[in-house]
């Protein structure tokens, strides 16, 4: 297929690029690059790989990045709640008011199936501890991101049932791992990195549960909802991750410390958190054969390699945090 990635140098972008082009796929990304354009190096001189440069803002751009596309995966956005707290206006012109353009532009130009990255955080808190959040459950967004991304989901679904038309949102879970655009202030790979290079960690409100799913796995989560049948997916959401992989935030430390057995964890308790959700992801795995291949065990691993090696460096540099 002709496929757009919106935010295509982004973490997840740079990681489901280069599977889509290994898969035949015609690739053309539109990225402000915003964090640097170094993840896309990889695929640069790949003859199926094409680049715009542009803000999903503007209308011509949106136009031009649509034209001649026969799939749209946007994944271009103001990502996470201290990112859209910082800069409000932006996060609603950008994830709301662009996202919501761009869908209109992309069926005006024929592009038949539209995947939207979501998020889990949708849910917000749950009400009953004892039950997985699935696909049709409540959704309490507690924060300006999760707000956004309720509203283009709602959109997405309500939108008017055109042949070919195939919109997908799809809720990822809290997303670690090694990507060629890393990021050091997601949870487990913060925590990881924090643990060995600081040799101490301070970790609040550690009985908040929250799933999680390596990147890896959500850009092949992607390409599964693309390789479907559009009946199959074409108005269906869908939670991106592992029902065993939910954790509490004192899990996870218990699975880094082997890593760091002489690093100093201080928990600071907090009775209340505006997000503490389980969920469950059943319907990708029955309805779409989706299966993880990376736990979070995994994640510390090679996060953890990774700092260990000092791969990269200047683990705090702002291009590592959104």
């Amino acid at each position: 297929m002709n496929i757009l990635v919106t935010g295509g140098a982004g973490y997840i972008g740079s990681t489901l690029v280069p599977m889509l082009l290994a898969e035949g796929h015609r690739v053309r990304v539109l990225d402000l690059l915003q964090h640097g354009g170094e993840p896309l190096l990889g695929v640069w001189s790949h003859p199926g790989f094409e680049f715009i440069r542009g803000d999903i803002r503007d209308a011509a751009t949106r136009r031009q990045a649509v034209a001649g596309r026969e799939a749209v995966v946007h994944l271009a956005a103001i990502v996470g709640d201290p990112a859209c707290a910082r800069q409000p206006e932006l996060a609603r012109a950008v994830n709301l008011e662009a996202s919501l353009a761009l869908v209109e532009e992309s069926r005006a130009a024929g592009a038949g199936r539209f995947v939207f990255a979501s998020t889990c955080s949708n849910y917000g808190k749950m009400t009953d501890p004892g039950r997985h959040l699935d696909e049709e459950s409540a959704l309490r967004p507690v924060s300006l991101y999760a707000e956004t991304k309720v509203a283009v989901e709602t959109a997405l679904l309500r939108s008017d049932p055109a042949p070919g038309w195939s919109p997908t949102p799809l809720r990822f879970a809290t997303i670690f791992g090694v990507s060629p655009r890393m990021r050091f202030d997601l949870t487990v790979n913060e925590f990881t990195m924090e643990t060995l290079t600081k040799k101490r960690l301070v970790v609040f409100g550690e009985q908040f549960w929250r799933p999680y799913v390596h990147v890896r796995d959500a850009a092949r989560a992607i390409g599964l909802v693309l390789a479907a049948p559009p009946a199959r997916v074409a108005g269906r959401v869908f939670n991106v991750g592992a029902t065993d992989q939910n954790f509490q935030k004192q899990q996870l430390v218990e699975m880094i410390r082997p890593f760091a057995p002489d690093a100093a964890v201080e928990f600071v308790h907090k009775d209340e958190d505006p997000r503490d959700y389980r969920v469950s992801f059943a319907r990708i795995q029955q309805e779409l054969g989706f299966q993880i291949t990376r736990t979070v065990q995994d994640g510390i691993a090679e996060v953890a390699q990774l700092v260990r090696q000092d791969v990269i460096g200047g683990f705090d540099r702002p291009c590592y945090r959104n």
